[in-house]
């Protein structure tokens, strides 16, 4: 699993058109995109400090996005915040994200990465 982080600040008072814009545009793309699992964002207590990052099932899913996708995005936050995003690329370590660990889990099981656990344990899928 990989994570896009975008870094960026708000204009002033632009917190609730950020969440707006993220709410109503943004979230419902990338559920169309191949390999999206989450989304989360971050507003630092300051209300202009905002870090979001989106999950996905593999690096090549990241950075399909990152090429075909991204520069839309960027133009829908353009009216709401300051210069452009940050963007760095991360590999996921763990999550407790339901949704996130079930892709990886399901990932695992059909790659047969994945061996039996011990005595009573089992993977759960779930969908958010």
């Amino acid at each position: 699993m990989f994570a896009h982080k975008l870094s960026m600040y708000l204009k002033n008072d632009g917190a609730l058109a950020f969440k707006h814009r993220i709410e109503a545009d943004i979230i419902p793309l990338l559920r169309k995109q191949k390999g999206f699992l989450e989304e989360i964002t971050f507003l630092y207590l300051n209300g202009r400090e905002v870090h979001a990052f989106s999950l996905w099932e593999s690096a090549e899913h990241a950075e399909a996005f990152n090429r075909g996708t991204y520069p839309e995005v960027a133009r829908m936050l353009a009216s709401v915040i300051e210069g452009m995003p940050r963007v760095q690329t991360y590999e996921v370590l763990n999550s407790t994200i339901p949704k996130s660990v079930a892709a990886v889990s399901a990932q695992a099981l059909h790659l047969g990465a994945l061996r039996e656990g011990p005595p009573g344990t089992s993977f759960e899928t779930s969908t958010i």
